[in-house]
């Protein structure tokens, strides 16, 4: 038995058993992998996985069993490389976070100014993505600690941490009726074509149901995936913006207006995730109590080694 066998193991479990990826994704050969696997169930005498011909369908109950053991023992892998890496080196390394445009743009400015600041010698990435494919690199440890409004606390795989509240808001060009307007409700929005985000992200969710709770069908003419194309188009006239408070700037969008509506819409909450069972540098638990400061290293210490579902507050 030897690691690649395990990483074949996992990778063919994340590429739906097409072992045509599994060697593209590990820059290997398809027959390699197929010996690999024959090998490992040769050893342990059992089988993996259930076949048709040469394909893969998906995994025995045996098969089920070992997976779980295979991440397992890859993750304490990881872990033993970031123990050594931090005792060797504290003040350097790699650290990758995950986010939306969102929190990028408008949340988290501040704290990465103060990260690289205070580790200048740690390299920062910095990935974009939507909350799904954010909580699928910190699953498969491409990323160490991931941050978005959605998906994060619903992953069994992830401890998760409330980073901050906020609302949507409205934003429209000055002049618009909607300025003069008072006690706008969502009746009153109905009667807009309007802009807001995509499907799946920064709180679209709960905008789609605070409008079926209402009985209000809406007009959304056009979603985005950030602020920033939201507000382009609010200011070209082709409609009436529902976006995230915290992305509108006064100075930078002089050209808008913002219109609070904290009893419109339900609030949101952003969180911090990471995945349970992950050793964390301590640059990382910096940047964690940074952005959630009423949390103590031993709490995300404790959250992290938990095997239970949910979030941690």
């Amino acid at each position: 038995m030897n690691f690649q066998q395990l990483r074949i193991i996992r990778e063919t479990v994340r590429q739906e058993f097409n072992l045509t990826e599994v060697a593209n994704a590990l820059y290997t050969s398809q027959s390699g992998v197929s010996k690999h696997i024959k090998d490992l169930e040769d050893e342990l005498g059992i089988e993996i996985f259930v076949r048709r011909g040469k394909r893969l369908l998906g995994l025995t109950e045996p098969g089920k069993d070992l997976v779980g053991v295979v991440e397992r023992i890859l993750l304490d892998t990881q872990n033993l490389r970031r123990i050594a890496d931090q005792f060797a080196s504290r003040e350097t390394g790699h650290f990758v976070v995950a986010t939306t445009h969102t929190q990028a743009r408008y949340a988290l400015p501040t704290i990465i100014k103060w990260f690289k600041a205070d580790y200048p010698k740690v390299h920062l990435t910095l990935l974009q993505g939507s909350p799904g494919e954010i909580a699928d690199l910190l699953v498969s440890g491409r990323a160490d600690i991931g941050i978005a409004t959605e998906s994060l606390d619903t992953v069994p795989e992830l401890a998760s941490f409330p980073f901050y509240s906020w609302h949507h808001a409205i934003i429209v060009p000055h002049g618009h009726p909607l300025l003069a307007a008072g006690g706008i409700t969502l009746e009153t929005l109905g009667d807009y074509p309007l802009i807001t985000y995509h499907e799946g992200f920064t709180g679209r969710t709960k905008i789609d149901q605070a409008f079926s709770d209402a009985g209000v069908v809406p007009d959304i003419v056009l979603s985005a995936i950030d602020a920033d194309v939201i507000k382009t188009y609010v200011g070209l006239g082709l409609g009436v913006g529902i976006v995230a408070s915290v992305a509108y700037d006064a100075e930078q969008d002089r050209n808008l207006a913002l219109i609070p509506v904290p009893d419109l819409f339900p609030a949101n909450t952003t969180r911090l995730a990471a995945r349970r069972g992950i050793y964390l540098r301590s640059y990382a638990h910096a940047f964690i109590e940074k952005v959630c400061p009423d949390l103590g290293e031993e709490t995300i210490k404790a959250a992290l080694r938990s095997h239970q579902n949910g979030g941690a507050d």
